[in-house]
């Protein structure tokens, strides 16, 4: 009976590892125990990190909406109350953006806001 020694899956399934430990530091490129560690590790970091993003935007566009409402002489907590009883249903990525690319646009949001917090 001829031995059978399974080389071609393993050998395809060390090239996949190490070459999604392509660009790791030091033995965890090219060492197998190493980099089957250091790939499952960078793996559930970049799931929890891909989660971890969408909050990070949030915080930047709640940042420049706030500066951007300050300029117009409102706070940001003013100003979303103020929208939210106006009814207006823009979100704060298109009012991040719309502050940086319309600032025009933005004043007349604002004022909006403004009215309706006052009253």
């Amino acid at each position: 009976m001829v031995r059978v020694r399974n080389a071609v899956a393993s050998r395809r399934r060390r090239k996949r590892l190490l070459k999604r430990a392509k660009g790791f530091f030091g033995d965890r490129k090219n060492h197998v125990r190493l980099s089957s560690d250091a790939v499952m590790k960078a793996l559930a970091f970049s799931t929890a990190h891909r989660r971890k993003k969408k909050g990070d935007f949030r915080r930047l566009w709640i940042i420049r909406i706030g500066i951007a409402a300050k300029s117009q002489g409102i706070s940001y907590s003013k100003f979303i109350n103020g929208l939210m009883k106006v009814g207006c249903r823009i979100n704060r990525k298109m009012l991040s953006d719309m502050a940086i690319q319309d600032p025009k646009g933005f004043a007349v949001v604002a004022d909006t806001a403004k009215q309706a917090h006052a009253s």
